[in-house]
């Protein structure tokens, strides 16, 4: 389907579609997990202390440094999070029960099998910063342990020199076996490769900077990953009964997650579309987090006003954004007419922030255009689908012998063909010129 026409109310700048910095992400990444894999705990230990000044006795937190930390923790921050890590949990737990177990009989006596197993250890990233975001221990842990990881190593980095109190206190109260104060790529390398003092794991998940998804990319096969990730992304998609304030605060309240972080509104309303630039203009100067909003709304702001909401959709699926917000008068139309997304927001009375805060739904999702084949982080993630398969009927295995003995042989699967050969002669009696007469088949 060819692109729709749009006319571009404000385009992304020039120094917006610039992506020369991303070779020197890459070389600075490998070095430093080529260095741990090498000297382990004293590389990451060096990579701490120049990248975070941090360099305690031991980066994991004993149980008595996680207690003196929760008793930090005011009870009102504890009472939210303990709220929002049950809305997380009661959709793994759906999702879970979703995935169903099975055993059939396809012939008399061949059974086939799933299993779903989960992975033995997981690691859950945790950014920290300049903005802790606490919402992803509960994206991260609770998934995996309501999968049933026996082991969730997780990790986050200090602030200003200390532990982050209220992000600890979300991950021990979202399960996790072992918490590390500790960042970066130095963090993600350790829980992949492994050190003396830090076991791998099988699986790395959580969001971070771009050096943290460029580790987990250069990791990716010696560890499974959630995402390739990237900025946070938004799409609002809006017809001329939208909001156009509330349009332009969901656009923003995105924008603030990074400098680099795209921010698009679809419209069909010429009027709607000019109101919401107006309100962006006199609501970003006020903005504490302007520094990150302004630069992302100057670079990768976009708004483009189409002819209609078939039209809107359209393009938006060309976006294949992280985030797709809804707000039109009929929002749920979107979900039989859009289909390439991270995550759906539908209505007014919902944003993304409860996605990304409060709601229940994972809020790691797909970046990048990778909303065309992958939905977000999910409790499947951490469950590997196995298959088994048994048969005890002789005559149904012998049928099957003559059946794969052929299929093989049009392949030229000499051997796989013998292996079908052999149960016709021991379940049928059949002879064949490959085997000798004294076999004792």
């Amino acid at each position: 389907m060819s692109t729709p026409a749009s006319t571009l109310v404000k385009a992304r700048s020039a120094e917006g579609n610039d992506t020369s910095g991303r070779a020197d992400v890459s070389t600075i990444v490998e070095g430093v997990i080529a260095d741990i894999r090498e000297r382990g705990d004293v590389a990451v230990r060096e990579y701490s202390e120049k990248f975070d000044k941090w360099s305690p006795e031991a980066f994991l937190l004993s149980d008595g440094a996680i207690a003196e930390v929760m008793a930090r923790v005011p009870q009102q921050v504890i009472d939210d999070i303990l709220f929002v890590q049950e809305q997380v949990r009661t959709m793994a737990t759906r999702q879970l029960e979703s995935l169903g177990e099975f055993e059939i009989e396809t012939f008399p006596g061949v059974k086939l099998g799933q299993k779903n197993i989960p992975v033995s250890a997981s690691a859950a990233y945790v950014p920290g910063g300049r903005y802790p975001l606490l919402a992803s221990a509960h994206m991260t842990i609770i998934t995996a342990k309501v999968a049933g990881v026996p082991r969730v190593a997780a990790a986050t980095p200090p602030i200003d020199g200390g532990i982050p109190d209220a992000t600890v206190a979300a991950m021990h109260l979202a399960g996790a076996d072992e918490i590390y104060i500790l960042g970066g790529v130095q963090a993600i390398a350790a829980l992949a490769v492994g050190t003396e003092t830090m076991d791998p794991v099988n699986l790395l998940a959580g969001p971070g900077n771009a050096f943290v998804a460029e580790a987990k990319k250069q990791l990716f096969g010696e560890v499974g990953i959630d995402l390739f990730a990237g900025p946070t992304e938004v799409l609002i998609v809006a017809d001329d009964k939208a909001d156009p304030f509330i349009v332009a605060v969901d656009l923003l309240s995105q924008a603030e997650h990074g400098p680099d972080s795209p921010a698009v509104l679809i419209t069909t309303s010429d009027e709607l579309a000019h109101a919401v630039l107006d309100h962006i203009e006199r609501i970003l100067p006020d903005m504490p987090t302007r520094d990150f909003a302004e630069p992302a709304w100057r670079n990768f702001g976009e708004i483009h006003v189409v002819d209609s909401l078939d039209d809107a959709y359209v393009l938006a699926d060309e976006y294949a954004f992280e985030h797709v917000q809804i707000l039109t008068e009929n929002p749920r139309e979107a979900l039989e007419k859009m289909h390439h997304y991270g995550a759906l927001f539908l209505g007014e009375g919902t944003c993304v922030s409860y996605g990304d805060k409060t709601i229940g739904t994972n809020h790691v999702l797909p970046t990048r255009g990778a909303a065309r084949y992958t939905g977000g982080l999910w409790v499947g993630k951490y469950l590997r689908t196995v298959t088994y398969q048994e048969v005890t009927n002789t005559e149904s295995s012998a049928m099957l012998g003559e059946v794969t003995g052929r299929a093989a042989r049009v392949e030229r699967f000499e051997g796989h063909a013998r292996s079908g050969d052999v149960r016709v002669a021991k379940y049928r009696g059949a002879s064949f010129d490959w085997i000798p007469a004294n076999a004792t088949v």
